[in-house]
C-alpha cells in the first residue's frame, strides 16, 4: 500500500511546488507553451527597440497578466475534470469561463502593447501629444472595441446566437460598419471611401447568404456600428 504525499514542508518545499506546476502546464499545455515562446519574443523585440522602463514595465505587466490568466485556467481545469469526469454542462461552463478570462486577459495585453509601442506607430510629436488617444486610428480602435462589448451584452440579454455566430446583432456587420465610418474620419479620397463602404456592404451581405443573420439581425448590426462610432469620434475627437 502507497504512503499518501507529504506536504511540502517551509517556503523551499512551497516554491519547489510552485516550479513543478508551472513546469507541468508548459509540458502539458499547447497554449501555455505558445504565450511563453510569445513572452521570449517580446522581451527580446523590447531590448531591440530600447524602450523606456515604463514601456517596459507595461509590456511585462502584458505578459504577467496573460501567464497568470492561462496558469488559472489550467489549475481550473484539472479541478474540473477531477470533479466531473463525464460531461456535465456546468462543467463546460466552468471551462468557457476560465477560457474567456484568458481571451481578455490576451485582448487587454495587445492594448497595453501598442500603448507602449504607440512611439514606433505615429510621429514623436504626435505620440507624446496628451490628445494621443484621441487622434482618429486609436479612436476607431476604441470604436471597434466598444461595438464588440454591445454586440455581445445584447446576445446574453436576448439568448441568441454567440460572438461570432447568429444572433441578434451581427456583430460582423457592426464591426464592418464601424470601420467604415472611421475611415470616414481619416478624410480620404472619395473612392476609398466608397471602397470601405462597399466592402462593409460585402461583409453584411455575406452573413445573410451565408444563412447565419438574417437582413434584420444585419441591418440592426450595421446601423449599432455606426451609431457607436459616430458617437465616438463626435464627442471625443
Amino acid at each position: 500500500m502507497n504512503a499518501p504525499p507529504e506536504r511540502p514542508k517551509g517556503f523551499v518545499g512551497s516554491l519547489n511546488c510552485a516550479i513543478e506546476g508551472v513546469l507541468w502546464a508548459a509540458k502539458t499545455q499547447r497554449h501555455m507553451l505558445v504565450h511563453l515562446l510569445a513572452a521570449v519574443a517580446v522581451l527580446l523585440l523590447s531590448l531591440t527597440l530600447r524602450l523606456t522602463l515604463l514601456e517596459f514595465a507595461l509590456l511585462s505587466l502584458s505578459i504577467i497578466l496573460v501567464l497568470f490568466a492561462e496558469l488559472m485556467n489550467t489549475a481550473l481545469e484539472v479541478v474540473v475534470d477531477l470533479v466531473s469526469p463525464e460531461y456535465h454542462p456546468l462543467a463546460r461552463r466552468a471551462k468557457d469561463v476560465a477560457a474567456g478570462a484568458v481571451l481578455v486577459a490576451s485582448v487587454g495585453a495587445m492594448i497595453m502593447g501598442y500603448l507602449a509601442l504607440s512611439r514606433f506607430f505615429a510621429p514623436p510629436e504626435l505620440s507624446e501629444n496628451p490628445d494621443f488617444l484621441h487622434t482618429t486610428g486609436n479612436l476607431a480602435m476604441v470604436a471597434v472595441v466598444l461595438v464588440v462589448i454591445l454586440v455581445v451584452l445584447c446576445k446574453a440579454r436576448i439568448g441568441r446566437g454567440t460572438p461570432l455566430h447568429g444572433g441578434m446583432p451581427s456583430g460582423h456587420a457592426g464591426v464592418a460598419c464601424s470601420i467604415a465610418t472611421s475611415v470616414a474620419f481619416a478624410a480620404p479620397a472619395l473612392p476609398v471611401l466608397l471602397l470601405a463602404w462597399m466592402l462593409a456592404l460585402l461583409v453584411a451581405q455575406s452573413r445573410v447568404l451565408l444563412g447565419v443573420h438574417s437582413y434584420i439581425e444585419v441591418l440592426l448590426g450595421g446601423f449599432l456600428g455606426t451609431v457607436v462610432t459616430l458617437l465616438v469620434h463626435l464627442l471625443f475627437r
